[in-house]
């Protein structure tokens, strides 16, 4: 049996479900980890679970962790959620669903998990091309972070093992990191990415993620399979 294990940051969304699919692709045993954070709805980790399930993940752990009581964000305070904003205007500047630290934040829970499953492994979603503008999904956020887990860490300290930070959606777009989940299998019907959903639970269809979400399944030339309340 393949004793590899590996940490995967899990939200619900389309890229952290193909992340997921891509650590499974590598032969890693799964251990998938979410946050309920005080995040404006629930419905990401009724998808976080159903995706976990689908693929193979052996223990599915969900964290609490208060950040509405920080606040700052449209997904953690009484903030509105920018709605169809141009793909022009979604570039520039870092929007106000930047959720202060929240990646630095979930990777040292993860870390922390790692350590304990003796796992050197942990994969996060993140990308650089198609995203909003987070500070914390560029590429040398993510090397920073992986430097600092290995002088964190026991397991660095003492060189017993190596962590590594695997961010395999880095450098796509949204089209080819669409493309790459179907090869490998992803129900993306399971995933939720929209930051202000419907009562009902439909994806709103006009903030950002929902437009790159669109965007991205266009592109692709791929029939996004979940329904949106505004089109």
């Amino acid at each position: 049996m393949n004793n590899r294990k590996a940490v995967v940051l899990l939200s619900g969304g389309l890229d952290s479900a193909t992340a997921l699919a891509v650590a499974r692709s590598q032969n890693f045993r799964l251990f998938a980890v979410s946050f309920r954070y005080g995040q404006r709805h629930s419905i990401e980790l009724e998808s976080a679970k159903r995706v976990a399930d689908s693929l193979d993940v052996e223990k599915h752990l969900v964290l609490d962790i208060d950040l509405r009581a920080i606040g700052g964000s449209a997904l953690t305070d009484n903030i509105d959620v920018p709605e169809m904003r141009s793909a022009s205007d979604i570039g520039i500047g870092i929007p106000v669903t930047y959720v202060p630290a929240r990646n630095t934040i979930f990777l040292s829970l993860a870390l922390a998990w790692a350590e304990v499953l003796d796992s050197s492994d942990i994969f996060i979603g993140v990308n650089a091309l198609d995203y909003s503008g987070y500070p914390d999904c560029r590429p040398e956020y993510i090397e920073a972070f992986e430097r600092l887990a290995n002088l964190a860490t026991k397991a660095g300290v003492e060189g017993r093992s190596r962590l590594k930070i695997h961010a395999p959606l880095i450098g796509m777009t949204k089209a080819e990191i669409i493309r790459t989940g179907t090869v490998l299998a992803v129900d993306y019907s399971l995933t939720h990415s929209c930051y202000n959903p419907t009562r009902e639970g439909l994806a709103c269809g006009k903030c950002d993620s929902c437009q790159l979400r669109r965007a991205g399944f266009a592109e692709a030339g791929i029939q996004d399979p979940i329904s949106y309340a505004a089109l």
